[in-house]
């Protein structure tokens, strides 16, 4: 189910609207969001070098090492595992000490530079040791020491991530009530960055269960497990399935967690939360509906309207697009233009919109575009607070400005207020003044632009929107606007297209309107 639910939407050429992407496109997102975490300078994986207890005696290394350092690294990392192994064997006076020291001395050296050995530290057969002192009935110190080291191995590269395999049972257990909670955090942290790999190693933490323990972990009020518990359930969650998601939204205490997170002054923690909801309301749609009727909606839009902080605003428009897309009965039910708490609440959200669109931050404005273009796909009511607010002229502004990817998210916004929503599939019914208007201020050169692009989903939106203005504008005029801005030459490039979509649109609206008859009447 979670396949098909994810799956590409193939939509017929010219009829469809462009309003009817708003659902496909987050679910779209969902599947390419490891890239958009790095765009809001969030790392999928973490090195621990500070532990959860605050402290560190770690010096960090500056990040250009020379390559002499690096091999006297690879040799100290290499006797600290074979002093590990001495250490665990050991079983004379003092044998506890001598084995947290050895373990600090190897997490030392993980932890000294932004590229720890860990391909010397597993090769030298340190997975196995560490597994070993995860026992329990060992000392936290101990169960601390070791578990940071796992955390920074999980941060290394895909297969040394999967060598952590063997010790994924006693992290997952180690998350329960019988670890304090220092261990449970680490414990926390190390799965988090093994979450962050891949499908394959989250289906494996899945099958383990790792999420009800970090769950549970998340709902206490403060503190920086919760924050660690938040950051790693969002690896977890990530999808493309959507089990997960429901799994987690179903979990007693899950739901009130979230909401008090999101009150809270803590941003961090307020990051950490909002990108959980980001997986659950793009994955999930029982997660979608629970949190729509929820108070999360307003929460997440007083945080766009207060918080400066680009990492937090970025999984919030995320957020907010997610919902706005969600099932469209649902959001219809919450958001009813006209409402006193809802009309209020879609004005607020706008406003916060073009504070976003105006910000320097290049991202800010591609995400609160794409939340935009959700919110413009939907009702006639919904698209008029857009088009009769500020948001219409920033967006033209960046629709001719802007570098390609924010312009592709404005062309959604423009096209979809232009269209009002059909109860199924077929040609859009125009929205004329909004299209008139739109057109008079000069985007129809963004579209024609867009369909010279490469990019095929552009071209298709571009072709889209000159079929609207070609059938839509008053007195026949479409025909000569899209002439007057080279529109004919953009189209005839997909004569022999090799995309079969693109080239039946661009070959049926130029033989419509342009065809041997076209300019008889001049």
């Amino acid at each position: 189910m979670a396949d098909e639910t994810l799956a590409s939407h193939k939509r017929d050429p010219i009829k469809s609207s462009v309003g009817h992407v708003a659902a496909q496109r987050r679910k779209q997102h969902a599947v390419s969001i490891g890239k958009e975490r790095r765009e809001a300078l969030v790392r999928t994986k973490r090195l621990c070098r500070v532990g959860v207890s605050g402290d560190s005696d770690v010096p960090i290394e500056s990040d250009m090492m020379i390559e002499e350092d690096q091999s006297i690294l690879e040799a100290q990392t290499s006797a600290a595992v074979e002093e590990l192994k001495l250490s665990v064997a050991y079983q004379g006076k003092g044998a506890i000490h001598k084995k947290v020291a050895a373990l600090r001395e190897l997490r030392h050296l993980l932890s000294r530079s932004e590229f720890p050995p860990i391909e010397v530290a597993i090769s030298s057969g340190a997975i196995s040791l560490l597994v070993q002192c995860l026992s329990f009935g060992s000392l936290d110190e101990q169960l601390l020491e070791a578990a940071w080291c796992l955390t920074n191995i999980a941060a290394g590269r895909p297969e040394e991530t999967k060598a952590l395999l063997p010790a994924l049972p006693l992290l997952v257990a180690h998350l329960g009530e019988k670890s304090s909670l220092p261990v449970a955090e680490q414990c926390a942290w190390a799965l988090g960055n093994v979450a962050g790999e891949g499908v394959e190693l989250r289906n494996v933490l899945l099958s383990q269960g790792a999420l009800p323990p970090l769950a549970r972990m998340m709902l206490p009020d403060k503190g920086s497990a919760v924050r660690t518990a938040a950051w790693a359930l969002s690896n977890l969650i990530k999808g493309p399935e959507s089990k997960a998601a429901t799994e987690l939204i179903r979990i007693s205490g899950v739901l009130d967690a979230i909401l008090r997170h999101l009150k809270k002054s803590d941003e961090e923690l307020a990051t950490e939360v909002a990108w959980v909801v980001v997986y659950l309301s793009a994955l999930s749609g029982e997660a979608t509906s629970i949190l729509v009727k929820s108070d999360v909606l307003q929460l997440l839009t007083e945080r766009l309207t207060t918080s400066n902080s680009l990492q937090l605003l970025i999984p919030v428009l995320r957020s907010l697009g997610n919902l706005v897309a969600g099932d469209a009965h649902t959001t219809n039910v919450v958001l009813v233009p006209g409402h006193e708490i809802t009309g209020k609440f879609l004005n607020n959200v706008v406003a916060a919109l073009i504070r976003c669109l105006k910000s320097e931050h290049r991202v800010l404005k591609k995400e609160a575009s794409w939340v935009l273009s959700n919110i413009a796909a939907g009702s006639i009511e919904h698209k008029q607070l857009i088009f009769s607010s500020e948001a219409v002229s920033s967006l033209l502004h960046l629709f001719t400005t802007a570098p390609f990817d924010i312009r592709k998210e404005v062309a959604y916004v423009l096209g979809n207020l232009c269209v009002a929503p059909t109860a199924v599939s077929g040609r859009p019914y125009l929205i004329p003044d909004h299209l008139v208007s739109l057109v008079g201020r000069g985007c129809l050169r963004g579209f024609i632009d867009l369909v010279r692009s490469a990019d095929i989903e552009a071209a298709r939106l571009g072709l889209q929107f000159i079929e609207l203005v070609l059938r839509g504008m008053p007195n026949d005029q479409g025909p000569k606007l899209v002439e007057r801005e080279d529109g004919i030459d953009a189209m005839e490039r997909f004569q022999f297209h090799e995309n079969e979509d693109l080239r039946n649109m661009a070959n049926e609206l130029v033989d419509k309107y342009f065809g041997e008859d076209y300019g008889i009447d001049e």
